[in-house]
């Protein structure tokens, strides 16, 4: 394939992250054994046996590493372009983008914020400013899914410490690939995900028909545990993506269809091509659902508590001098705080989206921060939350900031030993370890 075949914009969204995902259930027990626990948590919250704790919005720190041939500077992308997907992502996540109402009337109860936001770290590893891009040139002229892009000493761009921060590489992709992610359970050492530098933001060199910033959501979908909507059976109509308020679907589909396509004997609403985990154009998908809210609920409470935990990567922008990775509503179209979204869409204040569609039942348990402060854990374990009426710091109680930020301290050291006790009781079934092929 030459350079100029590889300049050229897919004709499919194509996503590899079940190719990964295969491989690395192939090369390791260790991953079947994590992605069994993982996906006994999701299975427990599906069914309402848990319940997700935090109630408040948890904030990803994230680097973008953008990975460029120099012969080619088109890969290089500007900054405002990494700024552009980062505000979709926190549009797409909190149920505030603007093409919310084009969702047929059938879904739109099932339409979720997922209280989740997105923005550039403000520190680095070792604590030093940041603007949270890394540019790193490179002599190849593509990657694929074998995870070169993620390691220097094949090209690519080392990651950050990939359980404080959403690693992020931006590049040349071949084969046709969009992007792809890794499921929680894998090797930390590539841990995030890949995108396309022309299917990455809203501007540059975003090319239609995947210059929506939706291939970024897609794939952090799948980091935060979602699968494709029709479960990649290959039209078998006899797997799903283990949620259960999104239709069983044939196969994946592709462009712009029209309301309502049929498939696995779906009627007579059919698939649900509108949702971010479908293979739709950008322009053609617009949610996730209450179900896939939930499941991702589960991840982050479980296999990625580390990010419940306020981070350090993460400091208050200047008041006279805001963020550009956290950009205004009114600048970016980011999600809007007055009761309205852009688009002028009426929103409530537990579920952003039009003002008649039903908000989610508040869940019980801490109020999450995270994210949001420059406390250590230290400083989190010293400062108590104020009591409540029950004499007890919680959701009756009024905790300041730091008194949050130990809670969800202790919220997340209790479920990542919960994770831990259940991945050590399915290793010793297994006889643990990892082997090759076993």
């Amino acid at each position: 394939m030459t350079e100029s075949d590889l300049s050229q914009p897919p004709t499919r969204d194509l996503c590899g992250t079940m190719l990964v995902h295969r491989r690395l259930l192939n090369e390791s027990t260790t991953y079947r054994s994590r992605r069994a626990v993982i996906e006994n948590r999701a299975l427990q919250y599906e069914r309402g046996r848990r319940s997700p704790a935090r109630t408040d919005v948890v904030t990803i720190p994230v680097v973008v590493h953008v990975v460029h041939n120099p012969a080619v500077p088109a890969q290089n992308i500007g900054d405002d372009q990494v700024h552009s997907q980062i505000a979709v992502l926190n549009r797409d996540f909190r149920a505030a983008n603007p093409d919310l109402d084009k969702v047929p009337e059938v879904w739109r109860p099932l339409v979720a914020d997922a209280r989740i936001e997105f923005r550039l770290a403000a520190l680095d590893p070792e604590g030093e400013p940041t603007d949270g891009i890394v540019r790193v040139p490179t002599g190849r002229t593509s990657f694929g899914f074998d995870d070169a892009v993620k390691s220097s000493a094949s090209g690519g761009s080392d990651p950050w410490p990939t359980d404080e921060y959403l690693n992020v590489w931006v590049c040349q992709l071949g084969g046709g690939l969009l992007g792809y992610a890794q499921f929680p359970g894998g090797p930390p050492q590539t841990d995030g995900v890949v995108i396309l530098h022309s299917a990455f933001g809203t501007t540059g060199t975003a090319a239609p028909p995947f210059d929506g910033g939706r291939t970024a959501t897609h794939e952090i979908g799948h980091w935060l545990d979602l699968y494709h909507i029709w479960g990649d059976d290959d039209g078998a109509c006899s797997s799903d993506d283990k949620v259960a308020d999104t239709p069983n679907q044939a196969d994946a589909n592709t462009g712009s269809p029209v309301f309502p396509h049929v498939s696995c004997g779906n009627g007579p609403h059919g698939d649900m091509f509108v949702n971010y985990m479908d293979y739709t154009d950008d322009a053609a998908m617009f949610m996730f659902t209450r179900g896939q809210s939930k499941r991702m609920d589960a991840c982050l409470e479980g296999a990625r508590a580390s990010f419940l935990v306020a981070s350090g990567a993460l400091t208050a922008p200047s008041p006279s001098a805001p963020s550009p990775s956290a950009p205004s509503p009114s600048a970016a179209g980011g999600p809007v705080r007055d009761g309205t979204a852009p688009g002028g869409i009426t929103q409530q204040a537990a579920m952003p989206g039009p003002s008649h569609w039903p908000a989610p039942a508040a869940a019980p348990g801490v109020t999450g921060t995270a994210g949001t402060t420059g406390a250590t854990a230290a400083d989190a374990a010293t400062v108590p939350a104020q009591p409540g009426p029950d004499g007890h710091g919680g959701p009756g109680g009024h905790a300041g900031p730091d008194g949050e930020v130990g809670r969800l301290l202790r919220d997340s050291e209790r479920l990542a030993a919960e994770v831990l006790k259940e991945i050590r009781t399915v290793i010793d079934m297994v006889g643990g370890g990892d082997r090759p092929g076993g």
